[in-house]
């Protein structure tokens, strides 16, 4: 039986304060820290496991990880929140 390395509300917190690092940063376009902030509502949602707040966080995630007016440091981010939150099960 292995250790699990990180449980799924550590996982959740982490991709939190990733999130709102993108939110606070001023250089990243409103509609993509639009974005961030939903996903940052839906992993606070008390009412969804946690499964449930990471999968419809990436969804919202994961339609703005294309956009051309992202910058690529914030990108690269998304794509770290995303990960972290893949591996989030109930």
């Amino acid at each position: 039986m292995g250790i699990r390395v990180m449980d799924n509300e550590t996982k959740i917190k982490t991709a939190m304060y990733m999130l709102m690092s993108i939110i606070n940063d001023t250089a990243v376009p409103r509609n993509i820290r639009r974005a961030a902030t939903e996903a940052l509502n839906q992993l606070r949602n008390p009412k969804l496991t946690p499964g449930v707040r990471a999968a419809n966080a990436i969804s919202i995630l994961d339609s703005i990880s294309q956009d051309p007016n992202m910058p690529i440091n914030t990108r690269t981010k998304i794509w770290q929140v995303i990960a972290i939150l893949e591996t989030v099960r109930d």
